[in-house]
């Protein structure tokens, strides 16, 4: 049970995370979703950082996995969020913005899952 309350706070923290730095992140001058993008980026980056650091390092007990891991970083990212926009967008007939959104998401979080494995196995040797 510990766990899971655990699971809870974490997902209550980064659902705030979320909401203030999309909302920082999105310009009005613009439909697209930038800040679920950064928002996305960012928590791609801080899980390749923390899973480099649990693979190599064996940091963070179980329940700190649980709360950071799942609770917090899923919290925090927004991958239905994302889906949700990009099928809006497609059916409101913005297909070049949901393809655009479609690619950067992709590579952009893949390229930051990747960049946070090696700045954590380069700062934490």
């Amino acid at each position: 049970m510990t766990r899971v309350l655990m699971v809870g706070l974490g997902g209550f923290l980064g659902a705030i995370l979320r909401y203030w730095l999309s909302g920082f992140a999105q310009s009005p001058r613009t439909s697209f979703p930038i800040g679920t993008l950064v928002v996305n980026v960012v928590g791609c980056f801080l899980v390749g950082v923390l899973a480099q650091l649990v693979d190599t390092r064996g940091y963070l007990q179980p329940d700190t996995r649980a709360l950071v891991f799942v609770g917090i970083l899923g919290g925090f990212t927004t991958m239905s969020t994302f889906a949700n926009e990009t099928v809006a967008a497609a059916k409101g007939g913005a297909l070049f913005m949901a393809t655009a959104n479609v690619t950067a998401t992709f590579v952009l979080c893949l390229s930051a899952a990747w960049a946070g494995r090696q700045v954590a196995h380069l700062v934490w040797r």
